[in-house]
């Protein structure tokens, strides 16, 4: 495994490895909506109908992406100085 190299260099805007407890909290805060939604309204509209007219919230409007650690991804050129670094696994 030495050897081994990515197919494309591609790496974060920023120093940060990961972006897992963002996406965890964001993830929670999604569930307890939903969990809301479908405990207090849900239970109070008496006819199917309504209750399909609901709308569920969607992550990207629970947080913003932006506020994440990385801040997207970009592409390393070749001819760049970083492009070996960016290329090992």
């Amino acid at each position: 495994m030495s050897r081994s190299r990515k197919k494309h260099a591609i790496c974060g805007m920023t120093t940060s490895r990961s972006e897992k407890k963002d996406k965890k909290f964001a993830n929670q805060k999604e569930r307890r909506k939903v969990k809301f939604i479908l405990e207090n309204v849900l239970k109070a509209e008496n006819s199917l109908e309504e209750a399909e007219t609901v709308i569920m919230p969607k992550k990207d409007e629970i947080i913003d992406i932006w506020s994440m650690a990385k801040d997207g991804k970009q592409y390393i050129d070749k001819k760049s100085k970083w492009y070996k670094k960016a290329i090992r696994k």
